[in-house]
């Protein structure tokens, strides 16, 4: 087994196991395993059966240590067992696992074991100044002189005993709260508490293989505000895509954040989250979707989004509708995609890549389609008939589309989509596409 510790305050001094930081850190710590504990000042990870995941000790120290230290911890220790790793992690000793177990642990003063702190005044009498010293006096003695819960300490320290633990719950719904260490009176200023919450969003999202579309910053003004400025104020922020990516989770609520104005000074902060859906895990590709430090296109454009107007960058959305002008909707980049929207086959027929705003009229001579030179016709008809729903109430009538579409060859201009008009009073041919 491979034990971890993550000790959060700077003295060995036992905190609550209901303390929020220390909450925080074993609810951010389950993006990593399951089985997490919490033993007075630290939090407690197994970690043996996830050294694969994640590409071996190296790698998820690399991915473990930096998240701890923002959320408060300030000492990490690996060890076979919990209690050792808790031990070394009091003792500022990292590694663990360089040597045997009980070569690191003997030279360890009495106080990095809770048990043996009671009972320090008198092993010092005796001449007992570290763990080593305890170890070798004769067990009988120590039975009948000290309580049970010192020897079984020292075992379970060493190995000799098995350990029991109360594993961390993951909370259904996820509610964090902050309290600032000044008050804070510009709003952008409140990112930088918000992220430490928006780490622990992103590891209880981890945890449950989520992502969210939706999350809620609350704040609480001071008590000393004026009546006028009310309790708090809040900020609901809303992705295109299901995220769990806290660097542009943050980006995005500095952007929001910049256009708000606090009504008092802040004190306390709250997020929630509103809208969470599942995120598939993608095998990895041997090829990076992008360069090293280069931030994906679709985080940049919802960031222009959010600074420029929603109304101002738009991308477009496929629509299961066989008219070609009709198959494409804009829409916000903030928005959330319908549910169906991904799930538009593809067309059975090649179109072009270059689709004409309004269909342009072509010259027909003993009925032949001209385009540059006489069109000659190669694939097709591919027929539609769509739109007899669809009233334009502006021209007082239906968007009807009942065609015939040819993939045709002109003489000068290549290849191009045309198609023939029917059930009207005067069949005609229109261009409608260029291909590439």
């Amino acid at each position: 087994m491979l034990w971890s510790a993550l000790k959060l305050s700077n003295t060995d001094e036992p905190l609550a196991s209901t303390d929020p930081a220390l909450q925080a850190l074993a609810v951010w710590a389950l993006q990593f395993t399951p089985r997490v504990a919490i033993a007075e000042e630290a939090v407690l990870l197994e970690v043996a059966a996830s050294l694969r995941l994640f590409g071996g000790g190296a790698a998820l120290r690399e991915r473990l240590w930096p998240g701890a230290q923002e959320l408060g911890a300030t000492a990490l220790a690996w060890a076979p067992n919990a209690l050792a790793a808790l031990a070394l992690a009091r003792a500022g000793l990292e590694d663990g696992l360089r040597a045997p177990l009980a070569t690191l642990l003997d030279p360890l003063p009495l106080g990095v074991l809770s048990a043996l702190r009671p009972h320090g005044q008198t092993l010092s009498h005796i001449g007992c100044r570290t763990l080593g010293d305890v170890r070798r006096l004769p067990r009988g003695g120590l039975a009948r002189r000290f309580d049970a819960a010192l020897l079984r300490a020292l075992d379970q320290a060493y190995g000799h005993a098995p350990q029991t633990h109360d594993w961390v719950r993951l909370p259904e719904r996820f509610e964090a709260r902050l309290e600032l260490p000044h008050r804070v009176d510009d709003a952008t200023a409140l990112v930088f508490g918000a992220r430490r919450l928006l780490l622990q969003l992103a590891a209880w999202l981890a945890a449950r293989q989520q992502g969210t579309t939706a999350f809620t910053l609350h704040w609480a003004h001071d008590a000393l505000r004026s009546r006028g400025a009310g309790e708090g104020g809040q900020l609901t922020v809303r992705t295109a895509e299901p995220t769990r990516a806290v660097d542009h989770l943050s980006r995005l609520l500095a952007e929001h954040l910049a256009r708000v104005t606090l009504a008092a000074p802040v004190g306390d902060l709250r997020l929630t989250a509103d809208e969470v859906r599942s995120l598939p895990q993608l095998s990895a590709s041997w090829l990076p979707d992008t360069a090293e430090g280069q931030e994906p296109l679709a985080h940049v454009l919802e960031r222009l989004s959010v600074r420029l107007g929603a109304d101002r960058v738009l991308r477009p959305r496929l629509c299961a509708d066989h008219r070609p002008e009709h198959a494409n909707r804009w829409q916000p980049v903030g928005q959330p995609l319908p549910a169906g929207a991904r799930s538009v086959p593809p067309p059975a027929w090649p179109q072009p890549a270059l689709l004409l705003e309004q269909p342009q009229r072509l010259l027909v001579r003993q009925h032949r389609p001209q385009y540059q030179g006489e069109l000659q016709l190669l694939l097709g008809p591919q027929r539609i008939e769509d739109g007899w729903w669809d009233r334009d109430e502006a021209q007082d009538c239906a968007r009807h589309a009942v065609r015939d579409y040819w993939v045709a060859r002109s003489p000068s201009a290549g290849f191009v989509w045309v198609f023939q008009t029917r059930l009207a009073e005067e069949p005609a041919w229109y261009l409608h596409g260029v291909f590439a």
